[in-house]
């Protein structure tokens, strides 16, 4: 691990390769898992405001259960802010085409009806983030389904770092992410 401004890094989001590869995964992770996409606290707020205006973007099924369930909801398992399911199954604001899962949120935020993009969690993707008091671990989980994108990322040699390069920084400013650059070339190098 390496320490970044309070941000302790995994070495494992430096030297591990990964790109989505939609075209094998289909957006799995849109649909797989027990819960929503966590929400953070800033990020409740955001969805409120928005709702009227990603509505149009998201099917019929999503747009009722968000309705019925609320923008986000607490996770039955730990009490944590996650997006609302349909049917318990994927997240309501999945938007599908040509059999893939897209997130509904972002295509509003491509067509410029809103400025929020989509939950961070979602952005950062591979990348899981954990606060405690003092420090922010930054982590890289791997789940089965993503194989295609580990496959893909290390055909085209993209680390985790550097495929999440526009979720972290957004999550911690251009200047962070260049100093997570530099630590993973010279952990490249010293690797080698």
């Amino acid at each position: 691990m390496i320490e970044i401004d309070g941000k302790v890094v995994s070495l494992d989001v430096l030297d591990q390769y990964f790109a989505c590869d939609l075209s094998k995964c289909k957006g799995a992770c849109c649909v797989e898992g027990d819960a929503g996409a966590p929400v953070a606290d800033s990020e409740k707020e955001i969805l409120a405001q928005i709702w009227t205006d990603v509505k149009p973007y998201l099917p019929e099924d999503g747009a009722k259960a968000i309705e019925e369930q609320g923008v986000w909801v607490a996770d039955p398992i730990d009490g944590e802010a996650v997006t609302p399911l349909v049917d318990g199954k994927h997240c309501a604001y999945t938007v599908f085409e040509n059999g893939v899962a897209w997130c509904g949120i972002e295509k509003a935020w491509k067509a410029g009806a809103v400025s929020f993009q989509k939950p961070l969690s979602c952005h950062l993707y591979p990348i899981r983030v954990q606060k405690y008091p003092q420090f922010e671990a930054i982590n890289y989980e791997r789940w089965k389904i993503c194989s295609p994108a580990c496959a893909c990322g290390a055909q085209n040699k993209i680390a985790v770092y550097a495929f999440c390069r526009s979720a972290l920084v957004r999550a911690y400013g251009e200047e962070w992410y260049e100093k997570l650059k530099l630590a993973a070339e010279w952990q490249q190098k010293n690797s080698d």
